[in-house]
């Protein structure tokens, strides 16, 4: 440690310009693996329940032939919550599983847009009831975006509804929206705004957090990662305590590029 070999840290700006580019593109034939975790307070009855959500998004590309990819990302969501004045809620372990698959061009079309499209499924994989809704779920997902010297920009939704599961448990018909933009710098640092959006169709309530992140990639040996630090402004939410308040987001990215 120390003299710039071996197990150093390094920040990545040699092989980085392709990998950050390729991070910042959801539909990358990339091989990633994040591991995102999350704060946020505001929950409950009385405003004072608190939640740690760390999400493992494996992505996956495949190749189908020269002209088209698919891409699995698979969200698995590990809860904790505490100081919910109901203590049922007061529960940690595996919440509910979402998978999605994109098929997509290999590469961008004419005027430079990458797009994918395919479907999304939601499995009850809940380990607690109040860490899940008890429904099995699916829909159509798509995903567009431009890359421009530095600048990401486009936009991935999808919506779900249920067809199985708890019959006690209301239906879900929700609609995910998530516009995003990113900037990288020449020091292969990204700055990102996006916004995670919901609509529940069922109840009429939009749950709308605002993130800002910076992430910087480095590399430990020949593996690359990524770092990701920010913070999350609740613009909307279906818990009236939780609306102005602020979260925060920590992430990181091992990647694992081809060759």
């Amino acid at each position: 440690m120390g003299n710039g070999t071996g197990d150093s840290v390094q920040t990545d700006t040699g092989a980085a310009p392709d990998l950050s580019k390729q991070l910042a593109n959801p539909l990358a034939a990339l091989i990633s693996m994040p591991i995102q975790a999350n704060y946020d307070d505001g929950f409950g009855f009385d405003g004072e329940g608190e939640r740690w959500l760390i999400n493992v998004q494996p992505v996956i590309p495949f190749k189908l032939n020269d002209e088209w990819n698919i891409i699995s990302r698979t969200i698995v969501p590990i809860i904790d919550q505490s100081n919910y004045t109901d203590s049922r809620f007061n529960e940690s372990g595996l919440g509910d599983v979402l998978q999605s698959v994109w098929f997509s061009p290999a590469d961008p079309n004419s005027r430079g847009w990458i797009w994918g499209l395919g479907g999304a499924f939601l499995f009850p994989t809940a380990s607690d009831e109040f860490l899940g809704a008890e429904k099995w779920g699916a829909g159509p997902t798509f995903v567009a975006l431009k890359q421009t010297g530095p600048w990401t920009f486009g936009a991935l939704s999808n919506h779900i509804w249920s067809y199985a599961g708890d019959d006690d448990r209301g239906e879900v018909n929700a609609t995910f929206i998530q516009p995003f933009c990113a900037y990288i710098t020449p020091t292969k640092t990204t700055f990102t705004i996006n916004s995670e959006s919901t609509f529940d169709w069922t109840d009429s309530q939009w749950n709308i957090p605002i993130n800002f992140m910076v992430a910087q990639m480095l590399k430990i040996g020949d593996q690359p990662f990524q770092v990701q630090a920010g913070a999350r402004y609740w613009a909307a939410s279906p818990h009236d305590d939780q609306e102005g308040e602020w979260g925060l987001r920590l992430a990181v990215t091992l990647l694992f590029p081809k060759g």
